[in-house]
């Protein structure tokens, strides 16, 4: 579904877009990914609107711990922010555990003090921590519109599935391009 509409109080929400998550393979180049997620950032921060930068730093406790087993040691900025995000002061940073930003985090509340009633959704994995997010913002009550091409998994068909099946479902989707026109 084509975004038709941002409310005043949107907030753009960017997943992911970290050193380590930004080195693995994925379906479309994360560069690309990071570039768009930073052009978005720059046109909400020339809005005065809210940016959400989010880092993972690590598994949920229980049987998933060992998620990132097989890939080795990870490198000490493994969680660190792509420097192409250009982060402000004004941002906000969620450390999350899991993989959505919202469970076990302050985000919501975060949103709510600044009166937020719509995210914007980008980063990597699609299907993961991009999908946990935004159908979180959904069961929160927020209005979801998903940046389809600043998003990109490790894996197509959960990337496409994600893109094609659920992200119709929780809201709305667009192109970066589309979104900043919407902003005006």
């Amino acid at each position: 579904m084509t975004a038709t509409t941002l409310d005043p109080k949107t907030a753009l929400v960017l997943v992911d877009l970290q050193k380590g998550i930004t080195a693995l393979p994925s379906v479309h180049p994360s560069e690309q990914i990071v570039e768009r997620g930073a052009r978005l950032a720059e046109a909400f921060r020339a809005k005065g609107l809210p940016v959400v930068l989010v880092h993972v730093v690590g598994g949920a406790p229980g049987r998933t711990e060992g998620e990132l087993r097989g890939r080795g040691e990870v490198p000490a900025d493994w969680a660190e922010l792509r420097p192409e995000l250009n982060r402000r002061d004004s941002d906000i940073v969620v450390t999350k555990h899991q993989w959505g930003a919202f469970y076990g985090t302050d985000l919501d509340l975060q949103l709510r003090r600044r009166g937020v009633t719509q995210v914007v959704i980008g980063g990597i994995a699609t299907s993961i921590g991009v999908e946990s997010t935004a159908r979180a913002a959904h069961e929160h009550g927020y209005h979801v519109t998903i940046a389809v091409d600043a998003v990109t998994d490790l894996d197509e068909r959960t990337h496409r599935n994600s893109v094609e099946r659920i992200f119709p479902r929780l809201g709305e989707t667009d192109t970066t391009d589309a979104i900043i026109k919407l902003l005006g």
